[in-house]
């Protein structure tokens, strides 16, 4: 019976079958190059920058000189040319429609993808007219910071009318943001504009470090209790913020509020801010957007506050000049240390550089304003790094303005991504390391090969500057946008960027090889030994110079054997056990225990 019935159904599903269904059963099955370039199709119309990113990656699986090459088909050839003229027109349709919705946004990173592509547009989305009308826009309904910001940056790119240049300036004084007027009074003196003796008496004057004071204010998370020994203590993180709007939206560390926000983070954690001293009243507040590469957070309390510092300075200090920092270390509200700049250009961020100052600051002190003599941002304070007791450091306020359009428009702000790992030689920026499942990967981009220039700019710097300054290429744009990256092979290579990872290595030592991560966390790239292929031993081909390798004192051609690897992703850091018998020692051999944070600053 129970065979009868299977007999039954299944003359009842042939019998349901079309002639037009039959035959394309018996059509022959696609293949993967075939089912890529139909994703593809679709892909044009819906996102065209992510077509485009596919057909370059579709001619380096497929394309002359390929693996999966099965010899040139110029009907194929002319299939993915259109479909990547199509893109390109569907994304050029798409920028002028951004420009016609005033989404300048939209309109600039458009505009940024088709000139990787080598396509000029009418408008960019970006030009200083544009910038204007929304500034004044942003003015109008009383977003104070956004109008700021915009303005300035409208400014940067054309002077600004004497008539415009007033706007700006009567609402700065309005909202008692001196630096600010005195910004754009330059501005107006420069357009030979006019304006009231009292506006630009406000305007020339400086701000007291007791009238600073009243802009900063004292971060408290609360995070309920932690058990030790049997007892439990109250579990806070302090903190510092200063205002930046009239608004009540302040700036902090993202360290300061990252339970908060952490997806990861389990326990209790509420939020206040403090403007007085420890009986004063507790203020809830709310992030608004952070940055953890950068270590830079928004927040926002419902109040007024009774002063406000400016973002529109951009100042750079210079070594040796006199600097001041407000914050309040261990809680102690209303505090103000002086020193000096001490250095420049120190990378402990994933994302440029920062400054080294030796005014006082402790726990606590993380987010508060650092200040010159003329009263001017000049960064921001992040304290406590393990490795450097007792120095203390500042992110620039240059980066701060540059990151705060995405802060403002609230939530984790993500940064461009092309999955590339770099060392500063002598040469230029030299890639070491290709991460898995990344933009880069996808294009078979070559490690050992040098950085020549992105979107066409061949980016210069000075010694130990030039991976920041590649960085600050790339900030500026969004993930999603195309760039065009031409290394020292002679290829140009146009590629869609992704978001980057909270910590990039960590997400690449998921998938790939210790062998290979041996280069980019600990500066050891190294090369098969002569003892067979499934060895676990190796020989040093290259040391990075200024990594912990080189730290620890590898040099090329050191016999290596990998005895273990660990990554604490949680914890920020990587462990590599090796056995290494250095030629400086006379081959000795040696067991070697190399540490590495997951956070790298050279990656890109």
């Amino acid at each position: 019976m129970a065979l009868f019935c299977l007999a039954a159904v299944w003359v009842l599903f042939v019998s349901c079958l079309t002639p037009e269904k039959a035959e394309k059963r018996l059509e022959p099955m696609k293949s993967t190059s075939e089912f890529r370039l139909i994703d593809i199709e679709k892909l044009v119309e819906e996102d065209p920058v992510k077509a485009l990113h596919q057909i370059g990656t579709y001619r380096v699986l497929y394309g002359e000189g390929s693996l999966l090459n099965e010899g040139r088909d110029p009907e194929l050839e002319s299939r993915i040319a259109g479909l990547e003229d199509d893109a390109a027109a569907n994304l050029k349709a798409a920028q002028v429609k951004a420009i016609e919705e005033k989404r300048w946004d939209d309109a600039a990173s458009f505009a940024r993808s088709l000139a990787s592509l080598g396509i000029a547009v009418e408008n960019t989305g970006m030009e200083p007219d544009f910038l204007l009308v929304e500034a004044k826009e942003k003015l109008a309904a009383g977003n104070d910071l956004q109008a700021f910001l915009g303005a300035v940056r409208a400014h940067e790119l054309k002077p600004l009318e004497a008539e415009d240049a007033l706007l700006f300036l009567e609402r700065a004084v309005e909202v008692k943001q001196r630096r600010t007027a005195a910004f754009f009074l330059a501005a107006l003196d420069a357009g030979n504009g006019s304006v009231s003796d009292a506006v630009r008496t406000y305007a020339e004057g400086r701000d007291s470090a007791s009238e600073m004071i009243k802009g900063v204010a004292t971060v408290i998370v609360d995070r309920g209790y932690r058990i030790e020994r049997g007892r439990g203590l109250p579990d806070r993180v302090l903190g510092s913020a200063f205002f930046v709007d009239a608004a009540g939206y302040l700036i902090t560390n993202y360290h300061v509020i990252a339970s908060e926000v952490d997806p990861t983070y389990e326990g209790y954690s509420r939020m206040t801010i403090r403007l007085g001293d420890s009986s004063s009243l507790r203020i809830p507040a709310k992030v608004v957007g952070w940055d953890k590469a950068l270590d830079l957070a928004l927040i926002k309390a419902e109040i007024q506050p009774e002063y406000v510092f400016s973002v529109v300075d951009r100042i750079i200090p210079q070594v040796g000049d006199t600097v001041y920092a407000i914050g309040s270390p261990g809680g102690l509200e209303k505090t103000v240390t002086a020193g000096i700049v001490s250095a420049l250009g120190r990378r402990f961020l994933q994302i440029g550089d920062v400054i080294q100052i030796d005014a006082a600051v402790n726990h606590g002190n993380s987010g508060g304003p650092v200040m010159d003599t003329a009263g001017r941002l000049v960064g921001i304070v992040f304290a406590g790094i393990e490795n450097y007791p007792g120095l203390n450091f500042a992110v620039p306020a240059e980066r701060l303005a540059a990151a705060l359009p995405a802060l403002i428009a609230g939530g984790r702000a993500d940064r461009p991504w092309l999955g590339l790992t770099v060392s500063e030689t002598a040469q230029g920026a030299e890639i070491i390391y290709v991460a898995p499942l990344t933009p880069a990967a996808d294009r078979r981009i070559p490690e050992g090969v040098y950085i020549t220039s992105i979107n066409g700019e061949a980016v210069a710097a000075s010694q130990g500057a030039l991976i920041p300054a590649l960085q600050d290429v790339l900030f500026p744009g969004k993930p999603g946008e195309l760039v065009a990256l031409e290394t020292s092979d002679g290829v140009k290579r146009v590629m869609m960027t992704v978001a980057r990872p909270d910590l990039p290595l960590a997400a690449a030592a998921k998938v790939d090889t210790r062998e290979r991560l041996a280069a980019p966390l600990f500066g050891l790239i190294l090369s098969p030994s002569m003892d067979g292929a499934f060895s676990s031993s190796y020989l040093v081909k290259k040391v990075v110079r200024g990594s912990i390798a080189d730290e620890a004192g590898l040099s090329e051609q050191d016999p290596v054997s990998i005895r273990g690897f660990n990554v604490e992703e949680k914890e920020g850091y990587a462990l590599l056990d090796i056995n290494v018998k250095k030629r400086r020692m006379g081959y000795l051999e040696t067991f070697m225990r190399l540490p590495a944070m997951l956070d790298s600053p050279d990656t890109l």
